[in-house]
């Protein structure tokens, strides 16, 4: 007789953006003429920049002919793109990462959630509190947690490490040593980011206790601020500790066309084995290949015309940011973010929930964003809004914000 994996039954019952998306559409059902604005899940609105769109028709075009056309994708992915990234997104920075290194996927989601599988049952992991919820929830799946805590809102057996106004958003060096970290920066949910000093201490703490290092940077495009890292290999000895994912979802608007990569260095190993070979062989058994033209597409992001255009879809929702950030801080909120990513945190108003704080936003000013709660216990308190609707909206929300 078949068994369930009974670890799926220690989650809560609703994933959070679920809950949201069920919440809306029962108050839209009820008051259909109103109109809703949504700043709440982190999807892009703008359209495929214009290179990428003539990379995908021409690749399309070799598909239909028979001395162009392509099966099967190379499991690491295919040579062209993986060498535009190791040279743009890291050598020309300083990084020494190599073409090999780099692993093409359907995205940083799904690589957030699938690389935990080459790791142990029992190593024990450190998140930051708040973040995004993958990071924990596939651990559960995976029978590396204990149970979910109704009034701490925490997993036994994982470390949290608190990420608050009074550190910056910068968790500490945890007590209790973990085995796996996960850290993303610019931060999801807060929008804050890290210093290379900061990020160094990391590095070699990890390097020290035989820790590594899962550093998902998908929003590392926004970061305005010169002395901020864009990458972890930024720092030195990272390649011995570090994994990076990263996704060309908010970069380059391909949340609808999926692409995403991830970066496993060959020096990371343990007893002998390296992380490396252990990912090149789950993906070798358990990824199917990202389709030939969205690759495609992902090496016309490189392109000078790409390289471009995305600098204006990015300064676009840049400036969504600085508009979420003015409006709310001039109308008394307390606010963060919003400088090297495209999320604004600010802080609920009065006593009220985060929870409490989303009824409010959706009843009074037909606006959507995410309660702060839904990242970890210090969410509490706490809200999260996008950048990624149009000027337009953006700019209504926040006066309806005002006018609440």
């Amino acid at each position: 007789m078949f068994e369930i994996n009974r670890n799926y039954l220690k989650l809560p019952g609703n994933y959070l953006f679920s809950t949201i998306a069920k919440k809306v559409a029962e108050y839209q059902e009820a008051n259909k003429e109103k109109e809703i604005i949504r700043l709440g899940i982190g999807d892009v609105t703008r359209p495929l920049a214009p290179a990428i769109l003539e990379a995908m028709h021409k690749a399309v075009d070799e598909m239909g002919c028979a001395e162009t056309f392509r099966g099967y994708a190379p499991e690491q992915g295919y040579q062209f793109l993986r060498t535009v990234i190791a040279k743009n997104d890291y050598q020309d920075r300083g990084c020494r990462i190599e073409a090999d290194e780099i692993f093409i996927s359907d995205g940083a989601k799904c690589d957030s959630g699938n690389i935990q599988e080459i790791f142990a049952k029992n190593n024990k992991i450190a998140v930051c509190d708040p973040v995004y919820p993958v990071y924990v929830d596939t651990n559960v799946m995976a029978g590396r947690t204990g149970k979910f805590d109704q009034k701490t809102g925490k997993f036994d057996d994982v470390i949290y490490m608190p990420c608050t106004r009074e550190n910056h958003f910068v968790p500490e060096l945890p007590k209790e040593t973990p085995d796996i970290i996960y850290l993303c920066f610019p931060n999801n949910p807060t929008g804050e980011v890290i210093t290379k000093e900061e990020l160094q201490r990391w590095v070699d703490y990890a390097n020290k206790v035989g820790a590594v290092i899962i550093y998902d940077a998908a929003y590392e495009a926004y970061i305005t601020q010169e002395h901020i890292p864009h990458s972890i290999y930024e720092c030195e000895g990272a390649r011995t500790c570090a994994i990076e994912l990263r996704s060309f979802s908010k970069n380059a608007g391909f949340t609808g066309v999926r692409l995403g990569f991830t970066v496993v260095p060959k020096e990371i190993n343990r007893d002998g084995v390296s992380l490396h070979s252990l990912w090149f062989r789950r993906q070798g058994t358990k990824y199917n290949g990202t389709p030939y033209i969205v690759q495609r597409a992902g090496e016309a992001v490189y392109s000078e015309k790409g390289k471009a255009q995305l600098r204006e879809q990015i300064g676009y929702y840049q400036e969504n940011a600085k508009m979420i950030y003015k409006g709310l801080k001039d109308t008394g909120y307390t606010v963060y973010g919003g400088v090297n990513s495209p999320y604004v945190w600010m802080k609920t108003p009065g006593t009220k929930t985060s929870w409490e704080f989303f009824d409010t936003l959706l009843h009074e000013a037909n606006v959507v964003g995410t309660p702060g709660s839904g990242f970890g216990p210090c969410g509490e308190g706490y809200f999260r809004l996008t950048a990624f609707g149009t000027h337009e909206n953006t700019k209504k929300a926040i006066e309806r914000i005002k006018n609440m």
